[in-house]
């Protein structure tokens, strides 16, 4: 569904904001060409989409609960969601004080379990290799967040 638009604007299987396509566009040297009609174009908008989850999960640590939760919600919440006790990401993914980001963390996570599973030919679908490390205050030896990072 190509032409697939939120209400709030995302467009695409991705469902990405034009906004944020801009801004990959112009990160991963991409022409999107003088219009946001290019992100109906399902290659484009995966090629964006795909692009900005991988710089939301380095931009993160590698944290999968941690990225798709900035994928939903914007990665500033999830910065200010990580302060705080060090938790478990099943345990900081309750926390998510957004219901909609919440629910949509667990979906994601849990579909990719099962998805790899697929793809691997086995029957057992593994979400704690998913969890990864848990979730705290940024690491000093990090780096500093992107502040750029739509």
């Amino acid at each position: 569904m190509p032409q697939l638009k939120s209400s709030a604007g995302a467009s695409g299987l991705m469902q990405v904001m034009p906004a944020t396509a801009k801004w990959v566009a112009k990160k991963i040297g991409f022409d999107l060409g003088g219009n946001g009609a290019a992100l109906a174009d399902p290659l484009v908008n995966l090629r964006l989409g795909t692009s900005y989850l991988k710089l939301v999960l380095d931009d993160l640590g590698g944290s999968q609960a941690m990225a798709a939760a900035a994928y939903n919600a914007g990665p500033g919440r999830p910065r200010r969601w990580r302060d705080g006790p060090v938790l478990e990401p099943a345990v900081w993914t309750e926390n998510v004080p957004f219901a909609e980001t919440r629910d949509y963390v667990k979906k994601v996570l849990s579909n990719t379990a099962v998805y790899a599973a697929l793809l691997a030919g086995t029957e057992t679908a593994m979400l704690k290799p998913r969890l990864g490390a848990a979730i705290g205050p940024r690491d000093a030896g990090a780096g500093a967040a992107n502040p750029d990072l739509p």
